[in-house]
This record gives structure tokens, C-alpha cells and sequence, in this order.
């Protein structure tokens, strides 16, 4: 299966959109209230002032503000992105698809776990609906004249597009995702 998301999944890749937001801000107004704090200092060692001093410890107040807003928001963000990406997994389990994984790491799905058994029970029931189907036509082969033509006409079209569907599920050997491919041998 694909995910629907982007493919930014390799580790030591390209920031999130989250991080890269707060990273932007919190470093722009970040650098601005140093840089501040270090013009009060510059001043007030020069000038060796009292006010210097309070403008001075002022500024640093401002900074460690500044700086405990920008951390708890990053903190925030990923405890918000780890709940999302928990529900979107829960999501994807809940619909039959793969987990989707997340920028921080690639999680991956092997081909004898939970994909696996939910393809095979999809094959299961393709194979059920062709066996009622094919019953279906036995049943009206068997009433004769008297069978109903466009009930073979449907139960023979439901074949065919199971069939076909199954064997979209079945994966050729070689480790690739290509459906099987050959020819038939009667």
C-alpha cells in the first residue's frame, strides 16, 4: 500500500512544517531579545550606571520569557504531533490500511504481519462471492428454459470483476508490488 502523505519520511530529513514554523519564529525573536540583552550589558558595563543595570536585568527577563514561550510551544507541538500521528495510525488499523509513519521516524510494515492477513482475508472473500456466484449459475443452468438468462449475464460479470480484483491482490515473487503477470495454460 502508498501512503497518501508526503514521502518526507527518511530520519535526519527535512524539518516538519511544525518545527520549521516555530524554528523560524522562535529564532527570529529569539536573536532580537539577545541581541538586546547584550546592548543593555555593553551599555551598562560602559556606563556603569544603576538604570544601565535594571535595563540590563530587564532585558534578560524579557529573554528567559521569551525563551520558556518558544520551548513550551515546541514541546507542545510535538506532544500534538505525537497524539495525531497516534490517532492516525489508530485511523488506518481501524480502516484495514497501513500505518502511516511519522517525519521523526520510519516505522516498517512486514509482509507477514497485519497487511498480510488482511489481504488474505480480502482473497478469502473475492473466492466466496465467485463460489456463490458460480452456484448462482448452476441454479439457473439447472431450471433449463426456464432460467433466468440475466441472472447468469450479472452472476458472470460479479466473476469476472472479483477475479479480476483478487488477483490485483496478489503480489508476483521478487519482492515487488506488481500484480502477477503470465500466461494462462489451459
Amino acid at each position: 500500500m502508498q501512503s497518501l502523505g508526503p514521502d518526507n519520511t527518511q530520519p535526519g530529513g527535512r524539518f516538519s512544517a511544525a518545527k520549521a514554523s516555530t524554528f523560524r519564529i522562535g529564532g527570529l525573536g529569539m536573536s532580537v531579545l539577545v541581541l538586546a540583552f547584550l546592548v543593555a550589558v555593553i551599555f551598562a558595563a560602559n556606563q556603569n550606571t544603576v538604570v544601565g543595570w535594571f535595563v540590563a536585568v530587564i532585558s534578560l527577563g524579557w529573554l528567559l520569557l521569551a525563551a520558556f514561550v518558544v520551548f513550551s510551544i515546541q514541546r507542545a507541538t510535538r506532544k500534538a504531533a505525537a497524539k495525531l500521528g497516534e490517532a492516525s495510525n489508530a485511523f488506518n488499523a481501524a480502516a484495514g490500511r497501513a500505518p502511516s509513519s511519522s517525519s521523526e521516524s520510519t516505522r516498517l510494515v512486514s509482509q507477514d504481519g497485519e497487511s498480510t492477513r488482511m489481504r488474505d482475508m480480502k482473497l478469502d472473500h473475492s473466492f466466496k462471492i465467485v463460489q456463490v456466484q458460480a452456484r448462482v449459475i448452476e441454479e439457473q443452468l439447472a431450471k433449463g428454459d426456464e432460467g433466468d438468462a440475466g441472472m447468469v449475464a450479472r452472476a458472470l460479470e460479479t466473476i469476472t470483476i472479483t477475479s479480476s480484483n483478487a488477483r490485483d491482490m496478489i503480489r508476483s515473487g521478487g519482492g515487488t508490488d506488481e500484480p502477477v503477470s503470465g500466461t494462462v495454460i489451459d
